[in-house]
């Protein structure tokens, strides 16, 4: 776990690692209150090939990362946690959504170290599964409890929008071979950072924040997410595959332009960069592709530089949370960007 959480209330309180564990006490117990929810909505038993398939993917692990984001931003303006937990549901069900939907769109073969849904099942099967879970999600957010403002549900459509949009831009970026940097931090920010900018938002919308207050949990939200991102990038390319619970060197088999890519396309040699111009989407990759990229990765210094990107832009949330009030709630928050800098997976 992280140790190095930032706020100033952190440094001042006595026994930081009592605090550490209560914050990781606290995010377990909205964790278990989300998945309640997440079973209850998902109970349904027919059609078989619609239920079926959503809980094999809900029940798949996770951090519930957006769902408890949602929760800890409500509580962090004051507000009682129950208050964000049917959009905190609906956010996750969002959020899964596209997972269902960009592995069959990426090929892919495991998630969460479980064969994907169109592996398990077929290609219709998750298709159709993921239109049922972003319906969920629309369901679960409108129910009555918890008095859920109107303008959540603009938030949340928006940020559903975006996230298809920056798919979108993912998926015409692999056939490109002109990719600039600014249309990768671009795509990012809507493909990740939205929806986690959006959970964010809606929490402080569930505690009837004002607009200031609102500005910076979106900023906050936005500046992790992109963190994440290119966290996850990083991961794929270096991480340990049983912790990461995916195949590693996915984004090269399917052409995906990173930032990794796009910096040691600049910096290569001749020779290596003919070779990472030519990688191209495709099924599979040998295992000495995926080391020769990497080595490239690192001897470029994309590597190093997209670490000082991720830690650029943590320090940017951190910041962004000057413009609430301080407490163990922002300090929590605090704690949440640093320990996703800190992930393996």
């Amino acid at each position: 776990m992280a140790n190095k959480v930032s706020c100033i209330f952190l440094a001042a309180a006595p026994g930081i690692t009592q605090l550490l564990h209560h914050f990781q006490k606290r995010y377990a117990f909205h964790k278990s209150a989300v998945d309640r929810l997440i079973q209850s909505v998902t109970s349904r038993r027919t059609p078989r090939s619609v239920y079926d398939p959503i809980r094999y993917v809900m029940s798949g692990g996770g951090k519930r990362l957006r769902a408890v984001l949602t929760i800890l931003a409500c509580e962090a303006l004051g507000g009682r946690a129950r208050s964000a937990l049917n959009a905190a549901v609906a956010i996750e069900l969002l959020h899964n959504f596209t997972l269902v939907h960009d592995d069959v769109m990426d090929h892919a073969r495991l998630r969460r170290n479980k064969k994907t849904v169109h592996e398990r099942w077929d290609t219709n099967t998750a298709i159709l599964a993921g239109d049922e879970m972003i319906a969920l999600a629309y369901a679960v957010l409108q129910r009555p409890a918890g008095r859920t403002p109107p303008q959540v549900l603009a938030v949340f459509t928006r940020a559903f929008v975006e996230v298809c949009e920056g798919q979108g831009f993912d998926k015409e970026f692999e056939s490109r071979g002109n990719v600039s940097v600014r249309e990768y931090s671009a795509m990012i920010r809507q493909k990740t950072a939205r929806v986690i900018s959006a959970a964010a938002e809606i929490g402080a919308l569930a505690a009837n924040a004002g607009p200031r207050e609102r500005k910076a949990l979106r900023s906050y939200g936005e500046h992790i997410g992109m963190a994440f991102q290119m966290n996850d990038d990083l991961l794929d390319i270096i991480g340990d595959q049983r912790a990461f619970g995916k195949a590693i060197g996915g984004d090269i088999a399917e052409g995906k332009k990173t930032l990794l890519l796009l910096r040691a396309i600049e910096r290569a040699g001749a020779r290596d960069r003919q070779f990472l111009r030519s990688l191209r989407p495709g099924a599979r990759i040998p295992r000495k592709m995926v080391d020769r990229v990497r080595r490239l990765y690192i001897t470029t210094g994309a590597v190093d530089e997209v670490r000082r990107n991720i830690a650029s832009m943590t320090r940017a949330a951190q910041r962004a949370l000057s413009g609430i009030p301080a407490g163990r709630g922002k300090a929590m928050l605090s704690w949440l960007a640093d320990e996703l800098v800190e992930r393996s997976a």
